[in-house]
């Protein structure tokens, strides 16, 4: 029998599979008890992923022969197979205790630890294998990943380094280093070991979805696209990779085109709750507030205490006028990682305060300070004393409410207040003051007047053509994915019309702006003041002498809303939640005209529309 087994032997040896298994079977039909026989036999069948055989035979031969290392090692490797770590684990460190120096069962004991998750005794059997093999490239490139696993960045991208000097083009060392450098900070250097793995190995998925991801991550949603859709050529039931490419595409602004996306890696994984909060995201800017709303709902199912998913359903349903729901689920907004920290004081809810003092604070953008200033005095009736914290450039502006409010008005750049008993953001105050929907929004205008100073300063300054004058902003701050603003060139029609001198009160212009400004046909009728108004109450005179304004959302449009001037919102196709959905007036500003683009990016048609109305109202 020992021909018939040195024969199987040495067919597997050769990769004659069949034949090895058949010349074992026969050595074991005659003699139950050969251990070599067994153990081969059930190193063939882990070859073939039949793991739990592969198990059992060689568990056999090991009860034959305890004492061989290589035994124990390969019934560890059959355990580990099958998800038995702690079994393998103990094999692997069986396998040591007979042989100290058997450098491949301390590696596969990292390999154990590692899948194990403990990362550190991982590092340490890696160390102990590289003492036995310094040379050995993957032995260097799973202790680099231990170390990536205790967050060791620097060693583990040193780690990964040296097994691409042993092994040049190991592309499993170019895609973990590309993972170190990225939690290093070092961007640029992870995409280039990315790009070096997929070079090294073209079909490496791991790299591609890897690079897709930092590509997004990195602001360059447009490289990431098709990076992603590669992934998915190669695995297209990989639901991180749809999810990806969805927001991608959404970084893009491709909505549509993100949401089978999102669709699609929810329905391979239903407990994909970012991908869930990514169909919302989707929905939401298609303007399908209802399943914008089922999605962040499931979102939250299995992730409570996902803030963007909170934050996001409170702004849907804010939108659809939810205000009882929408504003206690808005208040998830102060637990996002751009939030300002609260003092420590006491948050108020509304109970009257007749002998304290009240720290109010605004938050976000300028518009958001003048669309809720509106509450303080409201507020004012309830607390012994307000002091108010607003942005530097709104102080001047706001200063004339404050006073007749009784409101001690305060700049953000100036120390805190150190005597309040109570704290508040702005806009937290609708829900302290109990307002649960559109109705209760106090929509007197004006609520905000024109300092003197500053009405004198601007008085007889506008001159021009014609005696009718509106303002226009086409632009207001931009950030990424940002919508709330149009071309200039869009706003043609607009300056042909006859009779009207058009004021520009963007604070700033591009060098390109300026130049189609200076050289329109009709510059004559256009004042530009970008260099003269130095803050909000400069602003405000400026409008206050005006017969309206045309805007896109921006701190102006809120602005002439406050000072009750007639306002020509032109807003984007999914606008924000405060001037709701569906409806040409606003809740918040009585003297608003409401224009709304009929799909993403479609500005001419709201300017058509603007444009018939600004004429038919002269």
């Amino acid at each position: 029998m020992d021909t018939v087994f040195a024969r199987g032997f040495a067919a597997h040896r050769d990769g004659r599979l069949t034949e090895a298994e058949r010349d074992y079977q026969a050595a074991l039909a005659a003699e139950p008890s050969h251990v070599d026989a067994l153990h081969l036999l059930g190193v063939l069948r882990h070859q073939q992923g039949q793991h739990a055989e592969a198990a059992d035979l060689v568990r056999r031969a090991v009860d034959l022969r305890p004492a061989d290392p290589a035994l124990q090692l390969n019934l560890g490797n059959a355990l580990k197979a099958l998800g038995r770590i702690d079994d393998a684990i103990e094999r692997f460190r069986n396998a040591l205790h007979l042989e100290p120096g058997f450098s491949l069962a301390q590696y596969n004991l990292g390999n154990a630890y590692a899948a194990a998750g403990r990362h550190e005794d991982a590092a340490d059997a890696f160390e102990k294998a590289l003492r036995l093999q310094p040379g050995d490239a993957p032995t260097w490139n799973n202790f680099g990943n231990a170390l990536l696993g205790m967050r060791r960045f620097e060693e583990g991208a040193k780690a990964f380094r040296r097994a691409l000097q042993i092994r040049p083009g190991h592309a499993g060392a170019h895609n973990n280093l590309g993972m170190a450098l990225n939690a290093l900070g070092d961007t640029h250097g992870a995409i280039e070991q990315f790009r070096e793995a997929i070079a090294a190995e073209p079909n490496y998925v791991a790299a591609h979805f890897n690079l897709g991801n930092l590509l997004d991550a990195a602001g360059r949603p447009y490289e990431a696209v098709p990076v992603l859709r590669k992934v998915l050529l190669m695995q297209p039931q990989f639901a991180p990779a749809h999810f990806g490419l969805g927001h991608a595409l959404a970084g893009i602004g491709e909505h549509e085109a993100a949401l089978p996306q999102f669709e699609r890696a929810v329905g391979l994984d239903p407990k994909y709750g970012v991908a869930w909060l990514g169909l919302g995201n989707a929905h939401l800017a298609l303007g399908a507030h209802k399943p914008a709303l089922r999605a962040f709902d499931q979102a939250l199912r299995l992730d409570p205490g996902l803030v963007a998913a909170n934050l996001n359903r409170a702004l849907t349903l804010l939108s659809l006028g939810d205000y009882a729901r929408g504003l206690s689920a808005y208040e998830w907004r102060l637990r996002a990682p751009t939030s300002v920290p609260a003092p420590a004081l006491p948050v108020w809810k509304g109970a009257p305060m007749p002998r304290q003092t009240l720290w109010i604070r605004s938050e976000q953008g300028f518009g958001d300070t003048l669309q809720f200033v509106r509450f303080v005095p409201f507020a004012a009736k309830l607390v012994g004393q307000i002091v108010l914290e607003v942005q530097p450039a709104l102080v001047a502006l706001l200063e004339p409410a404050a006073h007749a409010a009784g409101v001690m008005l305060k700049s953000t750049a100036t120390p805190p207040p150190s005597d309040a008993h109570a704290f508040i953001p702005l806009l937290s105050l609708p829900l302290a003051l109990g307002v649960s929907n559109t109705e209760m929004v106090p929509a007197r205008t004006p609520y905000l007047v024109v300092p003197a100073a500053y009405r004198k300063k601007w008085r007889g300054s506008l001159g021009g053509q014609s005696k009718r004058k509106l303002g226009i902003t086409w632009s207001g701050r931009i950030q990424p994915g940002e919508t709330r603003s149009a071309p200039l060139a869009v706003l043609e029609p607009l300056f042909r019309l006859e009779g009207i001198d058009w004021i520009v009160l963007q604070p700033t212009l591009t060098a390109e702006e300026r130049v189609l400004l200076d050289n329109h046909p009709r510059a004559r009728f256009i004042q530009r003041l970008e260099d003269k108004l130095e803050n909000f109450a400069d602003t405000a005179a400026i409008i206050d002498r005006l017969d309206g304004v045309v805007s896109i959302d921006t701190a102006v449009a809120h602005l002439t809303g406050a000072l009750g001037k007639p306002l020509w919102l032109m807003l984007p196709f999914a606008a924000d939640w405060r001037w709701g959905i569906d409806t040409p007036s606003s809740a918040w500003y009585p003297k608003a005209h409401l224009f709304r683009q009929a799909k993403p990016g479609a500005w001419d048609e709201v300017i058509e529309r603007v444009v018939k109305d600004v004429a038919a109202s002269s």
